[in-house]
Protein backbone atom coordinates (compact mmCIF):
# COMPACT_ATOMS: atom_id res chain seq x y z
CA UNK A 1 0.00 0.00 0.00
CA UNK A 2 1.42 3.37 -1.02
CA UNK A 3 1.82 5.64 1.98
CA UNK A 4 0.20 9.03 2.30
CA UNK A 5 3.67 10.43 3.00
CA UNK A 6 4.89 9.23 -0.43
CA UNK A 7 1.96 10.87 -2.20
CA UNK A 8 2.13 14.15 -0.29
CA UNK A 9 5.90 14.27 -0.81
CA UNK A 10 5.47 13.77 -4.55
CA UNK A 11 2.81 16.48 -4.74
CA UNK A 12 5.14 18.82 -2.84
CA UNK A 13 7.79 18.15 -5.50
CA UNK A 14 5.21 18.79 -8.25
CA UNK A 15 4.61 22.27 -6.82
CA UNK A 16 8.05 23.20 -8.25
CA UNK A 17 6.60 23.07 -11.78
CA UNK A 18 6.78 26.25 -13.87
CA UNK A 19 3.56 28.18 -14.44
CA UNK A 20 2.53 31.34 -16.26
CA UNK A 21 3.58 34.33 -14.09
CA UNK A 22 4.21 31.75 -11.35
CA UNK A 23 0.48 31.75 -10.65
CA UNK A 24 0.58 28.06 -9.65
CA UNK A 25 -3.00 27.54 -10.93
CA UNK A 26 -3.59 24.08 -9.51
CA UNK A 27 -5.34 22.28 -6.69
CA UNK A 28 -4.72 18.71 -5.58
CA UNK A 29 -6.64 16.01 -3.75
CA UNK A 30 -4.78 13.09 -2.19
CA UNK A 31 -6.79 9.88 -1.81
CA UNK A 32 -5.67 6.41 -0.77
CA UNK A 33 -3.45 5.26 -3.64
CA UNK A 34 -4.27 8.20 -5.93
CA UNK A 35 -3.71 11.90 -6.56
CA UNK A 36 -6.20 14.14 -8.37
CA UNK A 37 -5.19 17.33 -10.18
CA UNK A 38 -7.61 20.25 -10.62
CA UNK A 39 -7.28 23.61 -12.36
CA UNK A 40 -7.63 26.55 -9.98
CA UNK A 41 -9.85 28.95 -11.91
CA UNK A 42 -9.32 31.66 -9.30
CA UNK A 43 -5.73 31.93 -10.60
CA UNK A 44 -6.65 32.21 -14.26
CA UNK A 45 -5.15 35.28 -16.00
CA UNK A 46 -8.25 36.57 -17.78
CA UNK A 47 -6.47 39.13 -19.99
CA UNK A 48 -3.12 37.43 -20.60
CA UNK A 49 -4.62 33.98 -21.11
CA UNK A 50 -8.16 34.43 -22.48
CA UNK A 51 -8.65 30.82 -23.62
CA UNK A 52 -7.00 29.15 -20.57
CA UNK A 53 -4.13 27.75 -22.68
CA UNK A 54 -1.45 28.86 -20.22
CA UNK A 55 -3.47 27.63 -17.25
CA UNK A 56 -3.81 24.11 -18.68
CA UNK A 57 -0.18 24.01 -19.85
CA UNK A 58 0.93 25.01 -16.36
CA UNK A 59 -1.16 22.21 -14.83
CA UNK A 60 0.24 19.78 -17.40
CA UNK A 61 3.77 20.68 -16.31
CA UNK A 62 2.80 20.00 -12.69
CA UNK A 63 1.25 16.67 -13.74
CA UNK A 64 4.51 15.58 -15.35
CA UNK A 65 6.51 16.76 -12.33
CA UNK A 66 4.24 14.56 -10.20
CA UNK A 67 4.87 11.52 -12.42
CA UNK A 68 8.63 12.12 -12.21
CA UNK A 69 8.48 12.46 -8.41
CA UNK A 70 6.46 9.25 -8.05
CA UNK A 71 8.77 7.33 -10.39
CA UNK A 72 11.76 8.50 -8.35
CA UNK A 73 10.07 6.97 -5.30
CA UNK A 74 9.88 3.64 -7.14
CA UNK A 75 6.15 3.88 -7.77
CA UNK A 76 4.39 2.85 -10.98
CA UNK A 77 1.48 5.03 -12.07
CA UNK A 78 -1.59 5.04 -14.29
CA UNK A 79 -2.69 8.49 -15.51
CA UNK A 80 -6.28 9.23 -16.55
CA UNK A 81 -6.50 12.65 -18.18
CA UNK A 82 -9.80 14.58 -18.16
CA UNK A 83 -11.51 11.76 -16.21
CA UNK A 84 -14.75 13.60 -15.41
CA UNK A 85 -16.68 15.08 -18.37
CA UNK A 86 -18.95 16.92 -15.93
CA UNK A 87 -16.06 18.72 -14.20
CA UNK A 88 -13.79 20.62 -16.59
CA UNK A 89 -11.48 21.59 -13.73
CA UNK A 90 -10.61 17.93 -12.99
CA UNK A 91 -7.63 17.51 -15.31
CA UNK A 92 -6.14 14.20 -14.22
CA UNK A 93 -6.20 11.34 -11.75
CA UNK A 94 -2.93 9.52 -11.10
CA UNK A 95 -3.37 6.07 -9.58
CA UNK A 96 -0.36 4.51 -7.89
CA UNK A 97 0.44 0.81 -7.66
CA UNK A 98 -2.89 -0.46 -9.00
CA UNK A 99 -3.00 -3.79 -10.88
CA UNK A 100 -1.84 -3.31 -14.46
CA UNK A 101 0.15 -0.13 -13.84
CA UNK A 102 3.38 -1.89 -14.78
CA UNK A 103 6.78 -0.88 -13.44
CA UNK A 104 8.16 2.52 -12.40
CA UNK A 105 9.27 4.73 -15.30
CA UNK A 106 13.07 4.69 -15.06
CA UNK A 107 13.49 7.45 -17.67
CA UNK A 108 11.12 9.72 -15.75
CA UNK A 109 12.86 8.95 -12.46
CA UNK A 110 16.19 10.05 -13.97
CA UNK A 111 14.80 13.58 -14.35
CA UNK A 112 13.97 13.93 -10.66
CA UNK A 113 17.14 15.82 -9.58
CA UNK A 114 16.28 18.54 -12.11
CA UNK A 115 13.04 19.44 -10.30
CA UNK A 116 14.91 21.24 -7.54
CA UNK A 117 17.62 22.59 -9.86
CA UNK A 118 15.45 24.04 -12.68
CA UNK A 119 15.10 27.82 -12.92
CA UNK A 120 13.71 30.22 -15.53
CA UNK A 121 16.64 32.15 -16.99
CA UNK A 122 15.64 35.60 -18.26
CA UNK A 123 19.20 36.92 -18.62
CA UNK A 124 21.65 36.85 -21.49
CA UNK A 125 23.00 33.34 -22.07
CA UNK A 126 26.50 32.35 -23.21
CA UNK A 127 28.02 32.37 -26.70
CA UNK A 128 28.54 28.61 -26.61
CA UNK A 129 26.41 26.83 -29.19
CA UNK A 130 24.01 24.10 -28.11
CA UNK A 131 25.10 20.89 -29.85
CA UNK A 132 22.71 19.17 -32.23
CA UNK A 133 22.78 15.99 -30.14
CA UNK A 134 21.32 17.92 -27.19
CA UNK A 135 18.49 19.31 -29.33
CA UNK A 136 17.72 15.84 -30.66
CA UNK A 137 17.63 14.46 -27.13
CA UNK A 138 15.15 17.16 -26.08
CA UNK A 139 13.03 16.36 -29.14
CA UNK A 140 12.93 12.73 -28.00
CA UNK A 141 11.69 13.79 -24.57
CA UNK A 142 8.94 15.89 -26.19
CA UNK A 143 7.85 12.98 -28.38
CA UNK A 144 7.71 10.72 -25.37
CA UNK A 145 5.21 13.12 -23.79
CA UNK A 146 3.03 13.35 -26.91
CA UNK A 147 4.34 16.53 -28.56
CA UNK A 148 6.86 17.66 -31.16
CA UNK A 149 9.71 20.11 -30.63
CA UNK A 150 10.65 22.19 -33.66
CA UNK A 151 14.08 23.91 -33.57
CA UNK A 152 14.17 27.32 -35.23
CA UNK A 153 17.71 27.29 -36.60
CA UNK A 154 17.45 29.35 -39.80
CA UNK A 155 18.48 32.94 -38.92
CA UNK A 156 15.74 34.49 -41.07
CA UNK A 157 13.03 32.23 -39.61
CA UNK A 158 14.29 32.99 -36.10
CA UNK A 159 14.16 36.72 -36.82
CA UNK A 160 10.53 36.42 -37.93
CA UNK A 161 9.62 34.36 -34.86
CA UNK A 162 11.21 36.90 -32.53
CA UNK A 163 9.33 39.66 -34.38
CA UNK A 164 6.04 37.84 -33.68
CA UNK A 165 6.99 37.44 -30.00
CA UNK A 166 7.80 41.14 -29.78
CA UNK A 167 4.66 42.20 -31.62
CA UNK A 168 2.48 39.95 -29.44
CA UNK A 169 3.96 41.50 -26.31
CA UNK A 170 3.20 44.98 -27.64
CA UNK A 171 -0.37 43.97 -28.48
CA UNK A 172 -0.85 42.65 -24.95
CA UNK A 173 0.44 45.88 -23.46
CA UNK A 174 -2.34 47.74 -25.30
CA UNK A 175 -5.02 45.34 -24.07
CA UNK A 176 -7.26 46.90 -21.36
CA UNK A 177 -6.47 45.36 -18.01
CA UNK A 178 -3.19 43.72 -19.04
CA UNK A 179 -0.95 46.18 -17.20
CA UNK A 180 -2.98 45.81 -14.01
CA UNK A 181 -2.92 42.01 -14.28
CA UNK A 182 0.84 41.98 -14.86
CA UNK A 183 1.42 44.33 -11.94
CA UNK A 184 -0.72 42.13 -9.69
CA UNK A 185 1.58 39.16 -10.30
CA UNK A 186 4.89 41.06 -10.26
CA UNK A 187 4.20 43.10 -7.10
CA UNK A 188 2.99 40.41 -4.72
CA UNK A 189 2.53 41.07 -1.03
CA UNK A 190 5.23 39.71 1.29
CA UNK A 191 4.55 36.09 2.16
CA UNK A 192 2.32 35.42 -0.86
CA UNK A 193 4.67 32.69 -2.14
CA UNK A 194 3.75 33.17 -5.80
CA UNK A 195 4.21 35.62 -8.68
CA UNK A 196 7.39 36.84 -10.37
CA UNK A 197 9.70 38.70 -7.96
CA UNK A 198 11.94 41.47 -9.29
CA UNK A 199 14.97 39.50 -8.07
CA UNK A 200 14.25 36.90 -10.79
CA UNK A 201 14.00 39.41 -13.65
CA UNK A 202 16.88 41.14 -15.41
CA UNK A 203 16.72 44.34 -17.45
CA UNK A 204 17.38 43.87 -21.20
CA UNK A 205 21.13 43.55 -21.87
CA UNK A 206 22.74 46.72 -23.18
CA UNK A 207 24.05 46.85 -26.75
CA UNK A 208 22.07 43.96 -28.18
CA UNK A 209 22.04 43.73 -31.98
CA UNK A 210 19.21 41.19 -32.19
CA UNK A 211 15.89 41.21 -30.34
CA UNK A 212 15.43 38.43 -27.76
CA UNK A 213 11.65 37.99 -27.65
CA UNK A 214 11.71 37.98 -23.85
CA UNK A 215 8.59 39.15 -22.07
CA UNK A 216 8.95 42.37 -20.08
CA UNK A 217 7.95 42.11 -16.42
CA UNK A 218 8.37 45.68 -15.18
CA UNK A 219 10.51 45.48 -12.06
CA UNK A 220 13.96 44.02 -12.77
CA UNK A 221 16.73 43.90 -10.19
CA UNK A 222 18.67 40.81 -11.31
CA UNK A 223 22.12 41.69 -12.64
CA UNK A 224 23.23 40.56 -16.08
CA UNK A 225 26.47 38.61 -16.42
CA UNK A 226 29.33 40.84 -17.55
CA UNK A 227 30.40 40.59 -21.19
CA UNK A 228 33.92 39.37 -21.83
CA UNK A 229 36.38 41.79 -23.46
CA UNK A 230 35.46 42.24 -27.10
CA UNK A 231 32.69 39.65 -26.88
CA UNK A 232 29.57 39.99 -29.06
CA UNK A 233 26.54 41.39 -27.22
CA UNK A 234 24.16 38.70 -28.49
CA UNK A 235 24.16 35.18 -27.07
CA UNK A 236 23.82 31.76 -28.72
CA UNK A 237 20.46 30.85 -27.17
CA UNK A 238 18.22 28.81 -29.45
CA UNK A 239 14.45 28.93 -29.83
CA UNK A 240 12.39 25.74 -29.96
CA UNK A 241 8.65 25.60 -30.61
CA UNK A 242 6.64 22.94 -28.79
CA UNK A 243 3.56 21.81 -30.75
CA UNK A 244 0.81 19.20 -30.58
CA UNK A 245 -1.38 17.45 -33.16
CA UNK A 246 -4.52 19.28 -32.02
CA UNK A 247 -5.51 22.20 -29.83
CA UNK A 248 -8.15 20.96 -27.41
CA UNK A 249 -7.79 20.78 -23.63
CA UNK A 250 -6.15 17.35 -23.77
CA UNK A 251 -3.58 18.61 -26.29
CA UNK A 252 -2.76 21.55 -24.05
CA UNK A 253 -2.44 19.31 -21.01
CA UNK A 254 -0.08 17.06 -23.00
CA UNK A 255 1.86 20.12 -24.12
CA UNK A 256 2.37 21.05 -20.48
CA UNK A 257 3.67 17.57 -19.72
CA UNK A 258 6.04 17.80 -22.68
CA UNK A 259 7.19 21.23 -21.51
CA UNK A 260 8.12 19.77 -18.14
CA UNK A 261 9.95 16.86 -19.80
CA UNK A 262 11.97 19.21 -22.04
CA UNK A 263 12.81 21.68 -19.27
CA UNK A 264 13.88 18.98 -16.83
CA UNK A 265 15.95 17.15 -19.46
CA UNK A 266 17.64 20.42 -20.45
CA UNK A 267 18.38 21.19 -16.81
CA UNK A 268 19.96 17.76 -16.37
CA UNK A 269 22.31 18.62 -19.23
CA UNK A 270 23.28 21.92 -17.57
CA UNK A 271 21.32 24.05 -20.03
CA UNK A 272 19.41 27.19 -19.08
CA UNK A 273 15.78 27.55 -20.21
CA UNK A 274 13.09 30.20 -20.64
CA UNK A 275 9.46 29.41 -21.58
CA UNK A 276 8.00 32.15 -23.81
CA UNK A 277 4.23 32.10 -24.22
CA UNK A 278 3.15 35.56 -25.40
CA UNK A 279 2.99 34.76 -29.13
CA UNK A 280 0.73 31.77 -28.44
CA UNK A 281 -1.67 33.71 -26.20
CA UNK A 282 -2.98 35.70 -29.20
CA UNK A 283 -4.90 33.84 -31.92
CA UNK A 284 -3.46 35.81 -34.84
CA UNK A 285 0.12 35.49 -33.62
CA UNK A 286 -0.28 31.75 -33.03
CA UNK A 287 -1.56 31.24 -36.59
CA UNK A 288 1.38 33.23 -37.95
CA UNK A 289 3.81 31.00 -36.05
CA UNK A 290 2.10 27.87 -37.35
CA UNK A 291 1.57 28.74 -41.00
CA UNK A 292 3.71 31.71 -42.00
CA UNK A 293 6.84 31.02 -39.97
CA UNK A 294 7.08 27.26 -39.34
CA UNK A 295 4.70 25.89 -41.98
CA UNK A 296 3.71 22.90 -39.84
CA UNK A 297 0.38 21.06 -39.45
CA UNK A 298 0.78 20.85 -35.67
CA UNK A 299 -0.55 23.49 -33.28
CA UNK A 300 2.16 25.61 -31.59
CA UNK A 301 1.74 25.68 -27.82
CA UNK A 302 4.92 27.26 -26.41
CA UNK A 303 8.29 28.70 -27.41
CA UNK A 304 11.24 27.49 -25.31
CA UNK A 305 14.53 29.40 -25.26
CA UNK A 306 17.56 27.27 -24.36
CA UNK A 307 21.29 27.87 -24.08
CA UNK A 308 24.30 27.48 -21.85
CA UNK A 309 24.38 29.81 -18.84
CA UNK A 310 26.53 32.88 -19.32
CA UNK A 311 30.03 32.70 -17.92
CA UNK A 312 30.11 34.39 -14.54
CA UNK A 313 26.32 34.45 -14.15
CA UNK A 314 25.26 34.16 -10.53
CA UNK A 315 23.03 31.22 -9.67
CA UNK A 316 19.35 32.08 -9.78
CA UNK A 317 17.48 31.98 -6.51
CA UNK A 318 14.57 29.62 -6.00
CA UNK A 319 11.26 31.24 -6.90
CA UNK A 320 8.58 31.19 -4.20
CA UNK A 321 6.07 28.36 -4.01
CA UNK A 322 2.92 27.94 -1.97
CA UNK A 323 2.88 25.38 0.80
CA UNK A 324 1.21 22.03 0.23
CA UNK A 325 -1.58 22.84 2.69
CA UNK A 326 -2.53 25.87 0.55
CA UNK A 327 -3.27 23.82 -2.55
CA UNK A 328 -4.89 20.69 -1.10
CA UNK A 329 -8.59 19.96 -1.46
CA UNK A 330 -10.32 17.99 1.29
CA UNK A 331 -10.54 14.25 0.74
Amino acid sequence: MTSHADLSGAVTDALRAPSVHNTQPWRWRIRPGAVELYADEDRHLDVTDPDRRDLVLSCGAALHHLQVALAARGLATDVRRLPDPEDCTHLATVTVGAPGTGTPDVAAASLFPAIAARRTERRRMSHREVARKHIESLQEHARGAGAVLVPVTDPHVRERLVAVLTDAAQQQCREPGYAAELRLWTHRLPGSRDGVPAADVAAPPLGLVKATGLRRFGQATLAQAALGPGGPPDDAAQLLVLATAGDDVLDRLRAGEATSAVLLAATRKGLATTPLSQALEIDGSRRRVQTDILGIPEQPQLVIRIGWPATGALDLVETPRRALRSVLLPD
